[in-house]
């Protein structure tokens, strides 16, 4: 079942009553209004995915939050840009997880450095593909440098393809650079980013992992090292769907409703993944779930979705 993207941008009241998300109106006051069938709305609890909060008149509570993070969906704050700040996750996702969590900690430098050399290489090949759909052209150098990536991408062919990748996926745009602090689309890089990082995060904990012990990312600051890991091939999907976005002639100095609500769609992109049609969010649980397979031994290969 794909689970559902709520985005709330306007003052609101969010309560808990039979497992249902109640979501009241507010007044400037961040109270909800007179109770009335236009100014209430029910969602069951077990349908949501991802909930983002972006304004700062929005109460919700306690027990609200606790319902939300015991079916595993993902809470997102956002600070006075509208940008993604925060992310509240369930401190556990599945029965077995103290027995996940023993092999993803004992998994072996040989092991992690593999299962980076695949992330690389898939990450490369995705990005190859997403430059074939905004020129017309093969770049066969990517495909080149997709297929020597080493065991840790010890060379960091990464460094070298992101490179390239960024000078030429945007050729009305020739001298833009990739940084979140530069000028757009970066604002809607890191927008959808974020976005992406929660689903993987979420996809994480229900497959009984640590989000923050990462394979290869190892930021002692960073709670979540192996989810930024695990979405580097996720990426140019992201990538894709803001170069439509670009496509349509909508000005994008600005994060306004309408891309917002674009990028929140994120979750449901169409993407193919071990031979299969799936959406991405539920992609993401294909590889985690092959991740866990990998740190318990019962397979060597991580499954990443194919653009």
């Amino acid at each position: 079942m794909i689970k559902r993207t709520l985005y709330f941008g306007n003052p609101a009241y969010l309560s808990l009553e039979n497992k249902q998300l109640v979501i009241t109106r507010a007044n400037d006051g961040d109270l909800p209004l007179e109770d009335s069938a236009q100014n209430k709305r029910t969602i069951p609890i077990e349908d949501i995915g991802v909930v983002l909060l972006d304004n700062k008149q929005i109460t919700i509570t306690s027990s609200c939050i606790a319902s939300l993070l015991d079916n595993n969906v993902s809470v997102i704050t956002c600070d006075s840009r509208s940008m993604p700040t925060g992310l509240l996750l369930p401190l556990y996702g599945n029965t077995i997880q103290n027995e996940r969590f023993r092999d993803q900690l004992s998994a072996s430098l040989p092991l992690r450095k593999q299962l980076w050399q695949q992330t690389i290489q898939n990450k490369i090949q995705n990005q190859a593909a997403v430059l074939k759909y905004v020129t017309g052209q093969d770049h066969r150098n990517m495909i080149i440098w997709a297929n020597s990536v080493k065991s840790g991408d010890s060379e960091n062919i990464e460094a070298r393809a992101a490179v390239y990748y960024w000078k030429n996926i945007f050729p009305d745009n020739p001298y833009f650079v990739r940084d979140r602090n530069e000028m757009a689309p970066n604002n809607l890089l890191n927008y959808g980013y974020a976005i992406l990082r929660s689903i993987i995060a979420r996809a994480l904990v229900s497959s009984g992992l640590l989000p923050t012990l990462g394979i290869h990312h190892h930021n002692r600051y960073n709670a979540f090292c192996l989810a930024d890991d695990i979405m580097e091939p996720y990426r140019p999907f992201v990538d894709k769907h803001i170069v439509d976005i670009i496509n349509t002639g909508t000005p994008i100095s600005s994060l306004t409703k309408e891309i917002k609500a674009n990028l929140l769609t994120i979750p449901v992109i169409d993407v193919q993944i071990d031979g299969k049609r799936s959406p991405l969010m539920i992609a993401a649980s294909t590889t985690t779930s092959s991740l866990q397979k990998c740190f318990s031994g019962e397979s060597r290969v991580l499954k990443y979705p194919e653009l």
